[in-house]
Order: structure tokens, then C-alpha cells, then sequence
């Protein structure tokens, strides 16, 4: 069966419904939106001084800013298990960017020293465990911390991200098996952004609605529309209660897109159509315009 996805925005910017509206402070909805911006002028800077070669590697997440919506419902004793792509979940909970950055350069303010990859972040004081190279490593780990956080009794959850490439991945399923049997409060966030890599999810994955996934290890999946930033605090904030109170994991499927390279090695015109006709509209626009 389908499963609808979840959206309190329409396109235009104005609500669904009324009676939909999440209730989030002024000051939190500003937080959001600045944590937004912050993190697409980082995306631009950070491409740049990698072309600059001043920096070796980056890895934007332009269109994907809303996943900021993720982090509002989260505790600070809570922990997050990060893929690539959530500078803002990190920049949101604190993460001081003066550190983001000099992890970018692997200066001597870094706190890895160097010893990591750029775009590896990690900062202990939010727990936000360091990104690592490869596919859905994160997804057995943050089971497995979850699972140590109701043995202990705390009322910490996990939260884990990848992309809909990752869901391939034998630790995806180790994880969500791991997690379903024992209940771990553990929150599976997958940014459905339509490639892994240079791959459509059409031929990586026969099941085309990753949220379906979730029912072979006995818990809900939801998908939500992963570009409406309230739709995503709303379903975050009910698999964090529901995880919180001993009911167990909840897998999201943020549906959304990517909008650039996967990385600053990438070349996406090579594969992906949409990505291609929308270089040579910008393309024509900036003639037109000078």
C-alpha cells in the first residue's frame, strides 16, 4: 500500500491546512530560517575554496536545507549519527562555525587536526558523531548506541541520516532489523534525493517508496515531503515521542532533491537530465541579463 507523504506547505509557501501548522516559537522559526541561508552560502563558499584549491573536498547539500526541521524536536542529550549532507542538523544545535569551517581547512583550530577528511565534521560537546567515508556505516552504529541508551535507562534517542543510496547497504538493514527487534529509540532519517552517486533510486532499490521499508522490521515508516521544513519538524517530533516514551524506531523518508553535484569530484550534467537543462537555463538567463 502507499504510503502518503506528509506536507504542511504548498509550493507557493502558504499551509495545507490551518489546523496543520506545527506550533514553533518565532524564535525557533528564525533560527531555522537563518540556519537555512547559513548553510547555502556555506555550500558556496565551501565549492569555491575547493576550486580555489584552498580546501580538498566538499560536499554541498543545496536543496536540502529544510533537513534543519529534523533537529528542532531533538534534546541536547540526544545524539546524531550524520551522513554528508546535514551541516544544518549541526550548525542548528550549536556546531560553532568558526570550528565548521577550520575543519574544512584541517588548520591547527581543527579539533581532528587534520587527521580526518574535510566534510568529515564532528563536534563532542553536541553530540554530533564525526561523518565517515563509507555508505551507512552510521545506520548500525546509531542502533547500537540507542540500544545502549535504554539499557542504561537515560531518555536519550539516536538520530541517523543517509540517502536512499544507503538503504542498498547491508548496514541499513542490520540496523533496522537490530533496532525493530529491540526497540531501540532510534530515529532512521533517509533524504530520498533521488541518486546515489550517479544512480537513480529506480535502479538501486525494486521497493521505489523507501518508507515501506520500515514494515519488513515490524515499525512505521513515513514520508514526508523533505523541502517543507514544518511537514519535517511535525513527523521528527512524533517519532522522537514515540521513540522517547519505549515505542521503538520510526523510519522518515524526507522526499526531496539534490540539487548539485554529490560532491566537489562530481560531475552531475554526465547523469542526471534535470540537472542539465536547469545549467543551461541559468546559462541563458546570465546572457540575457548582461
Amino acid at each position: 500500500m502507499a504510503i502518503e507523504m506528509v506536507q504542511i506547505l504548498k509550493p507557493d509557501g502558504s499551509l495545507v491546512s490551518p489546523k496543520l501548522e506545527p506550533k514553533i516559537s518565532e524564535a525557533n522559526l528564525k533560527k531555522m530560517y537563518r540556519t537555512m541561508m547559513l548553510t547555502r552560502f556555506l555550500d558556496e563558499r565551501g565549492l569555491a575554496l575547493q576550486r580555489q584549491g584552498r580546501i580538498g573536498f566538499y560536499v554541498t547539500s543545496t536543496g536540502q536545507e529544510a533537513i534543519v526541521g529534523s533537529a528542532l524536536p531533538l534534546e541536547p542529550q540526544d545524539w546524531i549519527f550524520p551522513a554528508y549532507r546535514e551541516h544544518a542538523v549541526g550548525l542548528f544545535r550549536g556546531f560553532p562555525l568558526k570550528i565548521f569551517i577550520a575543519q574544512l581547512f584541517g588548520n591547527s583550530e581543527d579539533l581532528n587536526k587534520g587527521r580526518q577528511m574535510p566534510n568529515h565534521f564532528a563536534y563532542a560537546p553536541i553530540h554530533y558523531v564525526s561523518i565517515s567515508s563509507p555508505i551507512a556505516t552510521q545506520v548500525a552504529q546509531a542502533a547500537g548506541a540507542a540500544m545502549a541508551a535504554k539499557i542504561r535507562k537515560d531518555k536519550a534517542v539516536c538520530m541517523t541520516y543517509f540517502g536512499d543510496g544507503g538503504t542498498s547497504e547491508g548496514d541499513f538493514h542490520a540496523g533496522m532489523n537490530f533496532a525493530g527487534v529491540f526497540k531501540a529509540p532510534c530515529i532512521f532519517f533517509c533524504s530520498n534525493n533521488q541518486y546515489a552517486i550517479s544512480v537513480p533510486v529506480e535502479k538501486q532499490t525494486a521497493q521505489p517508496m523507501i518508507a515501506q521499508k520500515a514494515k519488513a522490521y515490524g515499525f512505521p515508516g513515513i514520508r514526508v515531503d523533505g523541502n517543507d521544513v514544518l511537514a519535517v519538524v511535525q513527523v521528527v517530533k512524533e517519532a522522537v515521542m514515540r521513540a522517547r516514551e519505549g515505542h521503538g524506531p520510526t523510519l522518515v523518508e524526507a522526499f526531496t532533491f539534490r540539487m548539485g553535484a554529490h560532491s566537489s569530484s562530481d560531475d552531475p550534467t554526465r547523469y542526471c537530465p534535470k540537472l542539465l537543462s536547469q545549467i543551461k537555463i541559468r546559462r541563458v538567463e546570465s546572457k540575457r541579463s548582461h
